[in-house]
């Protein structure tokens, strides 16, 4: 049922006459969307309303959103920020227990709402759609929701900069001269403020959002450098995601300037040029007050800060960072070997996949701060693991991309997001995250909930079937293979937009998976079907297998073998039973000759065929490919490519990198959460000997899972309630 709103959806005036702007479209079919008013873009709406309660409050708690984007203070107090990202049509609101904050007599909720209006991966943006919506509950009735009664001002102290990524954010010259510092407070005198306006046709249809708000909380640098009076450079010793904030007295109209880093460049000083295309350069102007706080409003992705302005201004021990990502509970998921490589590799991981995690999964918070279908592979796999089983995110992101079908029953990259971008690849990896959400959570509700999304993707690329069953002329979506374009190893095949005539191996290796995800869902839901894996497998084979080498070549009438064009059918179980040690010797000899997301892929093959060994060698190499190469180059997050210069646009926290954390858990040690009631195994421990002492530990839902290795003994603890799956009896 849905809920009854008393409170009104309110905004500012500048947009009650707009309507709002359809963004939705084919990536292959753009449209001329109407030019947006550009001062309407980059607006900061404060909002404000005072109340009185009786007595102290044995329960309360609020609901709310904004589009785009909200930070909620009651009484001065930071409660939270949302919502998550999500389509109009299925709009996420949050709900906060403030019993905590208020108190008999006055009260005031304070709001600062942003609206970007910009288009990218980041947010529902640019559609005029803009605004808040609350309303409070205090013992079960509600006291307080929004209306026309509420007021608002729009600030003018966060001043554009410009834009950085891909018109992923504005960069935020704030100035303190332009803002009331007391807004937030129950003693502020807001009757110069306006009222809002009511938006009585809002198409907003609110659902509760399924995963909690992220975590907000303040850290100190580790290191503090006085390169000259007033000139610091400041370490936070980790790349993180979040805003710096300092504070500062001094003359009115004195400016300090901020420069923020993922790494120092060859100088020791702050290189916020940065390589992933974010110049972190801003400027901050004090108001003459006794003290002023810097209050940036958007986060981004950094470790060091350079401060410069003048040093009776400054306040040094003010220096921190407030950091924001997806609840995560750092004990859930411990991992300490034997091996430090290993453990530093884990590390990195970890660092980025808690980093990259926000309202959803993140390729990168810096430059782009989108979630892409193909990264959900990967990073959200990692995260189920490092969460102790937490399947909130996971889920949500699997419906996100869904609920992108509205656009394209074949679904987007990247999701929810006003930008309109189409992978094949990634769209042909939904069914395998969709199965992967159910074994971990034996939801077979969902599952069905989700099976028409299924059927229609499987339909949608159908219509690009040879009468042989292999797919030709993808041309409406990117054929990625993988990226950057110069991880392809060679790959023979036009990957232009649109992609070139003919039929290639990786697309089709990714659809023979697709179709074989298919069969197990149907099987898992009771649907009868007729199976064509065999024919597809065959007809895969007699395009791609080449006799003479062993090997699979990369597209209808080459000859170049590329190592994707091996790995995808040995993952798959395309390649040939007595063939599989060419593949195997070919992958040993190329290495990791691709991106770091096809690395997953890489490993996940070896394992499926028994070579764990060579597994566990690629994960620890120190070749230029590795992970240890990002260690080498100064990594606390794992990297967007092997290297730093081994792309032209590397960012520095990248958590598709993280292969090594599902594949150590599932595949070396050979742990895997079960569904209730479905068939149990053993535990299948393939942990190389050069691994001395390994300990894990794992919190579930029923207790901990625990492994100990020690000199080639392997002891495992759990309770008995978990159980380790494989498939239905």
């Amino acid at each position: 049922m849905d809920k009854i709103w008393k409170g009104k959806w309110i905004m500012a005036p500048h947009f009650k006459e707009l309507k709002p702007i359809s963004v939705f479209h084919k990536e292959t079919e753009p449209i001329i969307l109407p030019e947006h008013n550009e001062d309407l873009k980059n607006l900061h709406m404060l909002v404000r309303k005072e109340f009185i309660l009786s007595d102290k409050p044995g329960s309360a708690f609020i609901d709310i959103s904004a589009d785009d984007y909200y930070k909620l203070y009651i009484n001065e107090e930071f409660v939270g920020q949302g919502p998550a990202p999500s389509y109009h049509f299925r709009y996420y609101y949050n709900r906060y227990d403030i019993s905590k904050y208020l108190k008999p007599g006055k009260n005031v909720i304070a709001v600062h709402v942003y609206y970007q209006g910009l288009i990218n991966r980041v947010w529902n943006s640019g559609d005029y759609r803009q605004g808040l919506i609350a309303q409070v509950y205090v013992d079960d009735d509600i006291v307080l929701a929004t209306d026309s009664t509420w007021k608002y001002c729009i600030s003018q102290a966060w001043k554009s900069g410009g834009t950085v990524g891909y018109d992923t954010q504005f960069l935020e010259n704030f100035d303190s001269r332009l803002i009331e510092p007391k807004w937030r407070s129950i003693d502020f005198n807001d009757s110069h403020w306006e009222y809002v306006c009511e938006k009585h046709d809002d198409d907003h249809k609110l659902i509760m959002q399924p995963t909690p708000p992220v975590d907000v909380y303040t850290i100190k640098p580790k290191e503090v450098t006085t390169i000259a009076p007033g000139h610091y450079l400041i370490d936070f010793g980790s790349e993180i995601t979040g805003q710096f904030v300092m504070e500062a007295s001094g003359k009115s109209g004195q400016v300090i300037e901020i420069r923020c880093a993922e790494e120092l460049d060859s100088n020791n000083h702050a290189r916020y040029k940065m390589r992933c295309n974010c110049d972190y350069q801003e400027f901050w102007t004090l108001s003459g007050r006794q003290k002023d706080v810097l209050e940036f409003y958007d986060y981004k992705a950094f470790r060091y800060v350079e401060v410069i302005g003048q040093d009776n201004a400054i306040d040094r021990d003010s220096f921190a960072a407030i950091v924001r990502h997806y609840p995560m509970d750092e004990d859930a998921c411990l991992f300490k070997s034997s091996h430090n490589l290993l453990n530093s590799i884990w590390e990195i991981c970890t660092n980025a996949v808690k980093y990259g995690c926000q309202e959803g999964y993140l390729d990168c918070p810096s430059r782009e701060k989108g979630q892409y279908l193909g990264d959900l592979t990967i990073t959200g796999h990692s995260q189920i693991y490092l969460s102790g089983g937490d399947l909130r995110l996971y889920k949500k992101a699997v419906e996100d991309f869904a609920l992108s079908a509205t656009v394209c029953p074949g679904l987007l990259a990247v999701a929810p997001g006003s930008l309109m971008q189409e992978i094949a690849d990634y769209s042909m990896q939904w069914p395998m995250q969709l199965l992967r959400y159910f074994w971990h959570s034996g939801d077979i509700d969902f599952l069905e909930r989700m099976y028409p999304t299924v059927k229609n993707l499987v339909d949608y690329f159908g219509k690009y079937r040879r009468p042989d069953g292999l797919l030709a002329n993808v041309k409406d979506k990117w054929n990625l293979v993988d990226w950057p374009e110069n991880a392809r190893d060679g790959y023979d095949f036009d990957l232009g937009r649109p992609v070139g005539d003919g039929c290639h191996n990786v697309i089709n290796a990714f659809y023979y998976g697709m179709i074989k995800d298919y069969n197990e869902i149907r099987d898992i839901l009771g649907i009868d079907y007729e199976d064509e894996l065999p024919e597809l497998r065959q007809s895969f084979i007699k395009a791609f297998y080449n006799e003479n080498s062993g090997l699979f070549v990369d597209a209808d009438g080459s000859n170049h073998s590329a190592l994707h064009s091996n790995v995808l059918p040995l993952y798959f179980g395309i390649t040939p039973l007595d063939r599989q040690k060419d593949a195997v010797n070919f992958i040993q000899e190329k290495g990791f000759s691709c991106g770091v997301y096809m690395a997953y892929f890489v490993l996940k093959a070896l394992a499926k065929v028994g070579e764990h060994e060579l597994v566990y060698s690629l994960i620890t190499s120190d070749s230029i490919h590795s992970w240890s190469n990002m260690l080498k180059e100064g990594a606390t997050t794992c990297f967007e490519a092997w290297g730093k210069d081994q792309k032209w646009n590397t960012s520095l926290c990248h958590p598709w990198a993280s292969a090594p954390i599902p594949v150590l858990i599932e595949d070396i040690i050979g742990l895997k959460p079960a569904v209730p009631g479905w068939k149990e195994i053993k535990f299948t421990p393939k942990i190389p000997e050069s691994i001395k002492e390994l300990d894990l530990k794992i919190k579930v839902k029923s207790g901990e899972i625990r492994v100990k290795h020690r000199d080639g003994e392997t002891l495992i603890f759990a309770p008995e309630e978990v159980k380790i799956y494989s498939k239905k009896e």
